[in-house]
This record gives structure tokens, sequence and C-alpha cells, in this order.
């Protein structure tokens, strides 16, 4: 491996191994587009570095467990997301960020603007003209792949509203699309 750049898989196969020049490496990689990511949805900064101080401990202790079958940034993202999750149910005083508020769509972050720039141009233009409460129950379940409970906590909104949100999101989409 030496004549190669390591990739994020053998450098979590290093850290099983307890090698912490691979968790440095692997938090260089990726530790600043997670806490982009992290405060796009919490705007309490202490909150976001603890999570994300978090999310890389429990890399560290979960690195034997990773199967490889998926990306390493998606398995830290998961991991990110359930960390930020579970320290929003604990603490009523976290200040919700930019992503999770409604807003204009000036103020769309670069990710929803990726988003919107999809290859097929007409899915872009639908998500853009969707309600911003439905869009953000679209990007926290479709997007970032949380449970309408999660969505529901991270919102501060009942589960059945998530819900009937990600239905009317999902009629409004086909509406679009047609």
């Amino acid at each position: 491996m030496a004549d190669r750049e390591l990739t994020d898989a053998d450098l979590l196969h290093l850290m099983a191994g307890k090698d912490e020049g691979a968790l440095r490496e692997l938090y260089d990689r990726h530790a600043t587009w997670i806490h982009a990511r992290l405060s796009h949805r919490c705007a309490d900064s202490d909150a976001v570095a603890e999570v994300l101080q978090d999310t890389f401990i429990a890399s560290w202790d979960g690195a034997s467990r990773f199967r490889g079958d998926g990306e390493v940034a998606a398995w830290l993202w998961g991991i990110a997301v359930r960390r930020l999750i579970s320290r929003l149910r604990r603490r009523s005083d976290i200040r919700l960020g930019p992503a999770l508020l409604e807003r204009d769509a000036q103020e769309l972050s670069a990710e929803e603007q990726v988003l919107l720039r999809l290859e097929n141009v007409d899915v872009g233009t639908a998500l853009a003209r969707i309600s911003p409460e439905l869009r953000v129950v679209l990007q926290l379940t479709v997007i970032d792949g949380l449970s309408t409970r999660e969505a529901a906590v991270l919102l501060g909104i009942p589960r059945g509203t998530v819900k009937s949100r990600l239905q009317r999101a999902r009629a409004t989409m086909r509406e679009e699309l047609a």
C-alpha cells in the first residue's frame, strides 16, 4: 500500500488495528464537509463540534465493524446524523440550522444547488417549486436517509406531520414531473 494513496476503506482497516495516524488522515479528509453539513442543520456551534468529535470517536470504535459494502463517507455521515439526533433529543435549547428552517430559494446551500442541477432538469425544477416545509422533509428522509421518527425529532414536529408532509411532497413532485 506504500506506493499508492490509501483509500478511506484502507484507513478504516488500519483504524481497526488502532492506527492513530489513520484516524488523523480520515479526519482530515472528512471533518470539514461533515462539520459544514452539521452546521447547516444545527446552529449551535458547540453542539456541532461535539457531534463531530463523537462521530470520529464512534468511527474509531466501530472501524472493525465497517463491512466495506458502502462508501465510508456515507457511513460517517450516518454516524454524524444519528449523533446529532441523539443530541437534539437530550437538549431542547439547540437551535436548528438554516437547512431546517424555511427560507427563500436564494438561500439554498451549495449541496441543495447541486441537487437542483441534477442531470434531469425536470427533477431540479420540481424540487425548486415545492414549499420549503416539504423540501426539508424530502431532504431529511430521502437525501439524508433519516426515518420519519428521526426527522420529526430533528424538526421538532410530530411524526404524523412528517409523514403527511412527505406524502404531500411526493404527490407534488409527481404532479410537477407529469
